[in-house]
């Protein structure tokens, strides 16, 4: 054995909720008790964008991604048996962030915990949402006024905790560019920083207290080498900025602070046994470099393509990290590539590149202009749309999937109904019921005073934290305070980035596109309706849109006239969209399970408007049965994401036109 020293291991994390508050509290203490050393919250869509499970948006979604919590009731048993006080919590949590640690503040203290003892990270980057993850509400100034309230509040009650995860992460998911993600996490860190400072709130004194709380939450993806190259650029430009820009001397206040999940959207479906090979290179671009290495990291499971990992699965890549911290000797040597020519090269790249993007964003007037002018959305779908061209092509290759796609039948997937968790459907009807109880026994009077006080807060200059943390002792719902706050700000609509995207694929004679458009061409002559017509439709609460913006996105290149009206609708909305709009056809794309409760709503009121001969087409994480049972209920095609193809999909769409219209299947060379 050796006697060099051995730096301290990262904080290992499992991204985890479910069902309801008690089945998560047991999912933690488990974990924890096989060497988790902190917890990473998974919150479910509805309380992350603001509703109550009883509410119409929430049907189909209440336990499905992740934690219902409604109330502190929710709470305190979302964290029995658990002291706070000696937790690193990380919360996924953003358009209700405060409202979320509130409640988190609130059970603390009724443990006897010190609040200014508490550990841990709200992600709190409403930026991103408008961008990639569409878990947004309000609009962007008021989103930003919460952020900066939080962050104020913190580091005067909460000193140890994270107020804002600025986070990259969900920006390479949705296409971005290792020089677009670090510029435009860096660009919302600077708008963070701007309004804390300008709010007046903070003395000059302080502001390395509010720099060195900052934290990031980035995505590794498959090229480990470039990955680590942008962490290690990432901290430089950080470094810079701190102490350029807001005069922070002190070095460790000017480090960068980051926790990682490695890219879960790389994950295939095809052959998922090579995730884990995946997984272990991924984690790898975040710890192999000393100067450059995560504080925290939190690995997917390996079948998360195919659908909810169970406690095993997530078990296995906590030990994957374990193996790699406690059997290598990678914590005993200094950084590895410091010197390195290539390294540095590499950095140097990505540092001018990034420095040179958010100079652009600075002119626009900053990232909330650049949000709302739709730039920075157009530049990501473009980004995602050049991606999949190059995985069509085969020029990026993906082991199983468009190379290499023989294979031995596994035994991790031989019986697919129990290699993924499901949710009960019975669990809503549960969690709704007992949301009814909660509100029959509060205190009624006190929690309307209490939203009339965060009403007249927010309609000052006042912080809201304060008023927040009242409505939580008072027993208000994540629903109530969500839309006392809509009351006052409005809700938000981000633009799509459909129609500014540029062709990503030629249509070339010869190429499979343009067999595609001919096939379009054709069919719409046929039909004498002059184009065809698209509706892709996002119901629930479900705001991960990338999958859908490139069906449209291609389906526009195709020749398709495409309805495109972004996420969270209801099933009513998309019918009668589909409806005026006259279309051929309904693509729905639905990633969170809600796809039982809602693909049948959408087919039931297409029949009741006389449009059952409609064809509608789902595209999401489907597991097999349920496909099968969606097919037979009269969906015309299930794609998951195996179908990597898109030209090939909106082929197949067209083939679908034409067998509801009693057309004759037509064959075009490409």
């Amino acid at each position: 054995m050796t006697d060099r020293h051995k730096d301290r291991p990262w904080l290992m994390r499992t991204y985890a909720g479910h069902s309801t508050a008690e089945a998560s509290n047991e999912l933690y203490r488990r974990n924890l008790a096989k060497g988790q050393t902190g917890l990473s919250v998974a919150f479910d869509l509805p309380t992350q964008t603001g509703y109550d499970p009883d509410h119409l948006l929430a049907r189909g979604e209440v336990g499905r991604v992740g934690v219902p919590v409604s109330h502190l009731g929710d709470m305190r048993r979302l964290f029995q048996d658990i002291p706070l006080e000696r937790t690193n919590t990380s919360m996924t949590i953003n358009a209700t962030a405060m409202w979320l640690l509130a409640l988190y503040q609130v059970v603390a203290e009724e443990q006897g915990a010190d609040p200014a003892k508490l550990q841990g990270t709200t992600q709190n980057d409403i930026v991103k949402e408008y961008l990639s993850r569409g878990t947004y509400v309000f609009p962007p100034v008021p989103s930003l006024r919460l952020t900066t309230d939080m962050i104020t509040y913190t580091v005067n009650h909460l000193p140890r905790w994270n107020p804002i995860n600025i986070c990259s992460y969900h920006l390479q998911e949705a296409g971005a560019t290792p020089v677009q993600e670090i510029a435009y996490a860096m660009s919302t860190a600077i708008a963070v920083l701007d309004a804390v400072f300008a709010s007046g709130r903070i003395p000059e004194e302080r502001r390395g207290d509010v720099v060195g709380r900052i934290s990031f939450f980035v995505n590794a993806g498959v090229r480990f080498v470039e990955e680590m190259c942008k962490m290690r650029a990432f901290s430089r430009i950080w470094d810079r900025i701190t102490r350029e820009r807001y005069g922070i001397e002190d070095a460790a206040r000017r480090r960068f602070r980051y926790g990682v999940q490695v890219n879960s959207l790389g994950l295939t479906e095809a052959q998922p046994e090579n995730n884990v090979q995946r997984i272990v290179l991924e984690m790898l671009a975040v710890t192999l470099s000393k100067d450059a290495r995560a504080r925290a990291v939190q690995l997917p499971a390996w079948n998360e393509a195919l659908g909810l990992p169970r406690p095993w699965d997530q078990q296995w890549s906590l030990r994957i990290q374990q193996v790699l911290a406690h059997e290598s000797d990678l914590l005993e040597y200094p950084d590895l590539f410091e010197g390195s020519h290539v390294v540095e090269a590499r950095v140097a790249e990505l540092t001018e590149g990034a420095l040179a993007e958010i100079g652009r964003i600075e002119e626009m007037g900053g990232v909330l202009a650049a949000v709302e002018s739709g730039y920075l959305k157009s530049r990501l779908v473009s980004a995602h749309a050049e991606r999949r061209a190059r995985i069509e092509s085969g020029e990026e290759r993906i082991v199983g999937v468009n190379c290499y796609e023989s294979t031995e039948p596994s035994p991790l997937t031989a019986d697919l109904d129990t290699a993924i968790m499901t949710v009960d459907p019975a669990n809503e009807a549960r969690v709704v019921a007992a949301l009814g109880a909660w509100r029959d026994a509060r205190d009624e009077t006190r929690a309307t005073d209490a939203l009339t006080a965060l009403k007249k807060a927010a309609a000052s200059t006042a912080n809201l934290m304060e008023a927040t943390v009242e409505c939580a002792r008072a027993g208000v719902t994540t629903g109530e305070w969500s839309w006392a706050l809509r009351d006052v700000f409005g809700e938000f609509r981000a633009p799509t980035g459909v129609g500014g995207a540029p062709v990503a694929v030629t249509a070339e004679p010869g190429t499979p596109l343009a067999a595609v458009r001919e096939k379009v061409a054709r069919t719409a002559a046929e039909l004498g309706s002059g184009r065809l017509r698209l509706l892709v439709g996002k119901p629930g609460l479900d705001g991960h849109s990338n999958g859908a913006e490139q069906i449209a996105v291609r389906a526009r290149d195709a020749g398709f006239e495409v309805v495109y009206q972004g996420i969270r609708l209801t099933p009513e909305q998309i019918v009668e969209a589909a409806l005026a709009e006259d279309v051929h056809c309904v693509g729905l794309s639905i990633l969170s399970g809600s796809h039982a409760a809602l693909v049948p709503d959408v087919l039931g009121r297409l029949r009741q408007a006389g449009a059952g001969d409609l064809p509608v087409v789902l595209g999401g994480i489907i597991p097999g049965a349920d496909a099968e049972a969606l097919r037979a209920a009269g969906v015309a095609a299930v794609f998951t994401p195996k179908d990597f193809g898109i030209t090939e999909i909106i082929g197949r769409i067209v083939d679908e036109i034409r067998t509801a219209n009693k057309l004759d299947p037509l064959e075009v060379s490409s």
